[in-house]
């Protein structure tokens, strides 16, 4: 009996369908693993804010619209992202870098208070007719800038004064501003960002032993000496003793993580958001999750990011050219990072450092610039069709 096709074992690597995005399952992938952060988040978001929304008699739906509105915007960008060609971001590279440059330097100059006012301590919003947070955006720019530069620079990574050098010069220009505002957590972010690009295009680890002897005493000095730095610092270290002073937020959002136990008290249920966890929608939603999703919530929640950032590194790893893929790696990075770095305070392995929660705390520059970094991951996904191209 001769067998029909339909009865022989497919041979060969088992291959995905190609989505409407393009080609592959990751662009699909990463759309719906956005969706789904994106409804964690805006459900969080009105149980965390609804009581504080209502205390400043603005209605308790107030911050859900503000970021409802970012939502949609966010998407529209996404997608644009996604269906524009990485390799135009290659050009825009110095216009984005030369633009987060200016604005920055905006902020800290002492007489454009009016549109820099200082809110809460810090001048890091600027106010020309809409608000924009302009170190959200830094976060695009240093990624694309470094991967451009990257690229052209592999040949020179030997030499620390030809190769690592200039880029320590820009990405100075962008970390001080943010933390003269002060956002010494975004400064560090970014700076981070960038070495992880250059190193893995090729960059010496020489070289960043010897960048980090340098800045270790100034990053610890940041951290252990200055103000209201140092007090947190200390309320990190002994958390039971600062329990109404800087560790206030830490304690309250450790005790907030604590009694959700395995399932949580109930959405809408918390009693965090009653006042008690100041900024619980926002630096401290991942507590306010904790409190009311429980550690199942939790966990869930955590093997959505960790999907994400395999499905980024995936797609860095496919990608068509050393451009597209540090582009990828820089952007999965740039999720990773806040995501691991806002957990890990809302657990109290951190000291507080008031980085959102990508696509799941309030505010909307860091959502659009999250939505646009997620569009520009799936723009490289969809130029790479099969293995990746030989680079020279």
């Amino acid at each position: 009996m001769t067998a029909r096709p339909a009865d022989v074992a497919p041979s060969g690597p088992i291959r995905f369908p190609d989505s409407g995005l393009g080609h592959g399952w990751e662009p699909s992938a990463v759309m719906v693993l956005t969706a789904l952060l994106l409804i964690i988040g805006l459900v969080s978001l009105y149980s965390a804010s609804s009581i504080l929304a209502i205390e400043q008699g603005v209605g308790d739906t107030y911050y859900l619209g503000r970021q409802g509105i970012g939502v949609v915007i966010g998407l529209v960008v996404m997608i644009s992202c996604a269906f524009i060609p990485y390799s135009i971001w290659s050009r825009l590279s110095w216009p984005l870098l030369l633009i987060s440059i200016g604005s920055l330097v905006l902020l800290v100059l002492p007489w454009t208070q009016s549109i820099a006012p200082s809110i809460n301590g810090s001048r890091r919003w600027l106010q020309v007719g809409i608000t924009v947070q302009p170190s959200e955006f830094a976060k695009i720019a240093i990624v694309v800038w470094t991967a451009g530069m990257a690229v052209k620079k592999t040949s020179q990574f030997r030499s620390l004064r030809r190769g690592l050098a200039p880029f320590l010069v820009a990405w100075a220009m962008l970390v001080i501003p943010i933390a003269i505002e002060p956002d010494f957590s975004t400064a560090f972010l970014i700076g981070l960002l960038g070495l992880i690009i250059v190193f893995s295009a090729g960059a010496r680890i020489s070289h960043f032993i010897f960048l980090g002897l340098v800045l270790a005493p100034i990053v610890y000095w940041q951290i252990a000496g200055v103000g209201f730095r140092a007090d947190r610092f200390e309320a990190f270290l002994n958390p039971a003793s600062e329990q109404t002073g800087a560790g206030y937020q830490s304690y309250q959002a450790l005790l907030g993580m604590g009694s959700g136990g395995w399932f949580g008290v109930g959405i809408g249920q918390g009693r965090q958001r009653f006042g008690f966890l100041p900024e619980a929608h926002n630096d401290f939603i991942f507590s306010m999750i904790g409190e009311e999703w429980g550690f199942i919530g939790v966990l869930v929640l955590l093997m959505i990011y960790v999907t994400l950032v395999l499905v980024g590194f995936r797609i860095a790893q496919r990608a068509p050219d050393l451009f597209g893929e540090l582009l990828a790696l820089g952007f999965t990075s740039l999720i990773a990072l806040q995501a691991l770095l806002h957990m890990g305070v809302g657990l109290g392995l951190l000291p507080t450092t008031g980085l959102a929660l990508p696509l799941v705390s309030y505010g909307r520059s860091n959502l659009i610039v999250t939505l646009a970094s997620l569009g520009i991951l799936m723009s490289v996904a969809r130029a790479a069709p099969g293995i990746k191209a030989a680079r020279a």
